[in-house]
C-alpha cells in the first residue's frame, strides 16, 4: 500500500509517545511505503523544527529515508486544492505516485471527495491507524 503523509499527521505521529506513532512503527516494519517528495521533506523538516526540535527533525528525516520510502519528482501538478495552494503538493505526490490515499486531518483536502477525476482516496489518521 502506497500513502502519502500530511504534516499535520507527521507532527503527530513523531513523537515517541504519541497514540499514532504506530504509523511510523508501520513504516519501518515496511507494512506500507511512504510517497515523498522533496517538498513535503522540505516541510515536514521545517515544521518538525518548529513544534519540536532539530534534533527530532533529523532523527525524522533519516527514518524517512532509510525506511520504505519512495521519492515522487511530480512531473504534473494538478492544483486541485484552492482553499490552500500549499497542500497541492500532497496531492500532486499522490497522483504522480499512484498512491492509495491520502493521509490528513486538513478539511481542506475534502475537496478531492467531489472531484470524480483524478481519483484519489483522503482518509484521517484515526482511520489509516486503524488499517494498520
Amino acid at each position: 500500500m502506497k500513502i502519502v503523509l500530511d504534516t499535520n499527521c507527521l507532527l503527530r505521529a513523531a513523537p515517541k509517545k504519541s497514540d499514532y506513532h504506530c504509523v511510523l512503527t508501520a513504516l519501518q516494519q515496511d507494512r506500507y511505503t511512504l510517497c515523498c517528495s522533496n517538498d513535503i521533506l522540505l516541510e515536514y523538516e521545517e515544521l518538525l523544527v518548529r513544534f519540536y526540535s532539530k534534533q527530532l527533525a533529523n532523527d525524522t528525516l533519516n527514518f524517512i529515508f532509510y525506511s520504505n520510502a519512495l521519492m515522487i519528482v511530480p512531473y504534473f501538478q494538478w492544483n486541485l486544492i484552492y482553499a490552500d495552494p500549499d497542500d497541492n503538493k500532497f496531492v500532486d505526490c499522490a497522483l504522480n505516485a499512484g498512491a492509495d490515499y491520502i493521509i490528513t486531518n486538513d478539511q481542506h483536502f475534502n475537496i478531492l471527495k467531489s472531484i470524480n477525476f483524478p481519483s484519489i482516496k483522503v482518509i484521517n489518521m484515526e482511520t489509516f491507524k486503524n488499517i494498520l
